[in-house]
């Protein structure tokens, strides 16, 4: 029985697909980390709490489907079965994370959800797992000679020392190279003192690696390192200990066990019961409205400042009662077409604001000395502050942390490198850059699409790095910051890079540029090539990524959004792409200019400088006109060529040229003349009003004028390669442009 209207209940599934998508995000998160911390009681118990918060909600909703598979998920959260299995425990997280997005995406959608039949079988191989595992683990000796003891001794200089080790995966099928890899991952580590067997070594008996390690880190990052995909099967780190007889991990009498840090990734169980780990609910314990209140709260700020609840339980005392319902009172959610809507309205004010200036400036003109000028300016100065006020409140509704985007890279870097076996670390800075929403639902797929490609193309295998001596993890980096009016985000890799020749050749033989024009690109023009439809130099095609493959898309996209992207690279160093975009698509500053006696715009943040020019000044190279401003020289474009008219130019006509950036490249816009700038709401355009990509909206000007806001990265890629022989062929695509103009 429905106890709400149809429409309150639409309403409330609504907030739950909203709630859901912040659970499995978290859950996500949650299973990586257990992932880099097997058995830890507090990850487990954070998961059990997020998988629990999903089953009741769904229930709520009558998703019963969902609502039973995270009943039987919680059923292998349990600590006992954590510590016998705590890595398969991590994988039946995330691919619980996965079934269950499939699940919230067909209830979206109206059709049956999937079948959580996979999961089931995890979770029934887990059940099934003896638990007499934990017996028959790697447990090295450590018995180092007297000669080996004393070298140790003499090499202590205030670093920690550990012994460290790595047994050798059986499956592993070239052990003398897994030998080499283990030792050069010892070496990153610190200081080799005593290692066993010695590299070199033939590894076809050799089953583990022991040494003795100096190092500013702790155990528990070395033994993450230590972990080398489909080589190293267990890792032990112990501190050493000088004073035992064989520099093992031994005690003194009445020492107590080191701490979890210190063996962090020796196997240990839980020592708390079940009953303790997870208290079971009594009707008194629901009068403990505090406790639950700090849940919730816990969860809603996730989205906002994402964190390790596991960390956050040994660091940070429970808010009070008053603080947690003062934090769940200022949380407020509003649909986002709702925040639309009223910015819309600040466009239409914007625009009234525009037609009042003018009107008062005609004022002024006929009524120099009429005493109300004074008042008039006042009043429109005193709106205009309100005004700008208001646009930027609602303007900073609309923006988000690029964190929001970033949280879901962690999860493709780990998936990527594990189908591919390699190890590869994922480091994230700028999280705190706000942008527009819109923009940055859009830049997802992209930016997913790059990192992919890093990931799976850009980082080397494991044996590759070792060959050019580089670690064997690689990185991937993601940082945003602030430039000017734009927001950069840059995707870095140090794996093998671009190499210009090998993309070049790939040009031509595919017909892509030709061998004459070829030699005089520069590198940077040369590596733009990879963005051209359907070109790649990727050797090997995966279902994963294909370097190459869909960047065209990627730039399809950023210029879409009025942005760019532009990638460097250096051979065995690694690549960087830098994709550049608006803060907002709604209001923007624009310089204003006429062309052929018609009416344009371009975003201000664009705009290098203005020069002026002659057409004498102007000269031809490879049928390209270029000007030489200062020390520098510049391709021009005639955006009077998308009039579909031709202007005369004689010798002396006079020329405004407008320098606009794209990337790291400059051009120049040939103009007749520069009307101003002036703050332009922009509206969509119909395709059946303007079926092109040369323009990225319009606005409405005080006096009612309509002025076309030009796509300037469109315009150049358009124009820019245009041979002079070639314009009038071109002329058709363009004309419709014109006329709406």
């Amino acid at each position: 029985m429905n106890f709400f209207s149809d429409e309150r209940t639409n309403e409330l599934k609504e907030i739950f697909f909203e709630s859901a998508q912040e659970l499995l995000q978290a859950l996500n998160d949650q299973g990586l980390e257990l992932e880099k911390r097997p058995g830890d009681s507090e990850v487990i118990r954070s998961i059990r709490r997020t998988v629990h918060t999903l089953k009741g909600d769904s229930a709520a909703c009558g998703y019963k489907e969902l609502s039973e598979l995270a009943h039987e998920m919680e059923d292998v959260l349990t600590p006992d079965l954590a510590s016998r299995d705590a890595g398969e425990t991590a994988q039946v997280v995330l691919t619980a994370a996965d079934i269950f997005d499939s699940m919230l995406s067909a209830y979206r959608g109206n059709v049956p959800p999937p079948a959580g039949d996979a999961l089931r079988d995890l979770i029934s191989g887990l059940k099934q797992r003896p638990s007499q595992k934990s017996a028959s683990t790697f447990s090295p000796a450590f018995a180092w000679t007297e000669y080996e003891r004393l070298v140790v001794q003499q090499s202590v200089d205030g670093k920690a020392i550990y012994n460290v080790g790595i047994e050798i995966d059986p499956q592993c099928p070239m052990r003398f190279a897994a030998l080499q890899l283990i030792h050069n991952v010892l070496r990153d580590i610190g200081t080799v003192l005593v290692a066993r067997p010695e590299e070199g070594t033939p590894g076809d008996k050799v089953s583990s690696v022991e040494a003795v390690v100096a190092s500013d880190h702790d155990a528990d990052w070395i033994a993450r390192r230590c972990r080398i995909p489909a080589i190293s099967a267990s890792v032990v780190v112990r501190p050493y200990d000088t004073s035992s007889a064989h520099g093992g991990h031994g005690l003194k009498p009445g020492e107590q066990t080191p701490s979890r840090s210190q063996s962090a990734y020796e196997n240990s169980a839980f020592t708390e019961p079940l009953d303790e780990a997870f208290p079971t609910v009594t009707p008194d314990a629901v009068m403990n409205a505090p406790v639950a209140v700090t849940q919730v709260v816990e969860q809603t700020q996730t989205v906002a400042t994402p964190s390790f609840p596991a960390e956050q339980v040994h660091q940070e005392p429970h808010p009070s009662p008053v603080a947690a319902v003062a934090a769940t009172e200022n949380i407020l959610r509003v649909d986002a077409e709702r925040i639309d809507n009223v910015l819309n309205l600040v466009g239409e004010l914007i625009i009234g604001k525009s037609m009042l200036h003018q009107a008062i400036s005609e004022f002024s003109k006929r009524f120099p000395k009429d005493p109300l000028r004074a008042r008039f300016a006042d009043m429109m100065a005193y709106q205009s502050q309100a005004l700008n006020e208001l646009q930027r409140s609602v303007m900073k509704i609309r923006m988000v942390p690029v964190e929001q985007l970033f949280r879901r890279f962690p999860r493709v870097v780990r998936d990527v490198a594990k189908v591919r076996s390699k190890s590869v670390a994922l480091e994230m800075a700028g999280q705190d850059t706000d942008l527009d929403k819109s923009i940055l639902d859009a830049l997802a797929e992209p930016l997913t699409h790059l990192v992919r490609n890093a990931v799976d193309h850009g980082i080397e295998s494991p044996a590759e790095r070792a060959k050019f001596g580089k670690p064997i993890e690689g990185v991937v980096r993601l940082n945003a910051y602030h430039q000017g009016n734009q927001v950069v985000i840059e995707v870095e890799d140090d794996g093998r890079g671009i190499d210009p020749q090998k993309v070049i050749s790939k040009a031509i033989s595919t017909g892509v540029v030709t061998a004459e024009a070829a030699a005089r690109m520069t590198d940077a023009e040369i590596l733009d090539l990879i963005f051209e439809p359907g070109f790649s130099t990727a050797e090997e095609v995966t279902e994963i990524s294909g370097r190459g493959v869909g960047l065209d898309v990627v730039k399809t996209v950023l210029q879409r959004m009025k942005g760019s992207v532009s990638v460097q690279s250096r051979l065995n160093e690694g690549t960087t792409f830098l994709l550049r975009v608006p803060l907002t698509l709604a209001i923007i500053r624009a310089l204003l200019f006429r062309v052929a006696d018609r009416l344009y715009a371009i975003p201000l943040s664009s705009v290098l400088e203005i020069a002026r020019t002659t057409e004498a000044d102007v000269h031809r190279v490879d049928h390209r006109e270029v000007l030489q401003l200062r020390e520098q020289v510049l391709t021009l474009v005639r955006p009077g060529r998308l009039t579909g008219r031709k202007s005369g130019r004689s010798k002396g006509r006079k020329l405004f040229v407008i320098v606009v950036s794209l990337g790291d490249r400059k051009f120049g816009l040939v103009v007749d003349k520069l009307v101003g700038e002036d703050e332009l709401v922009i509206k969509a355009l119909d395709d059946h009003l303007v079926s092109t990509d040369l323009v990225s909206g319009a606005s409405i000007l005080g006096d009612g004028t309509v002025v076309l806001i030009l796509n300037v990265a469109a315009v150049v890629e358009r124009l820019g390669r245009m041979k002079e022989v070639s314009i009038d062929s071109s002329e058709h695509d363009v004309k419709s442009l014109g006329a709406h103009a």
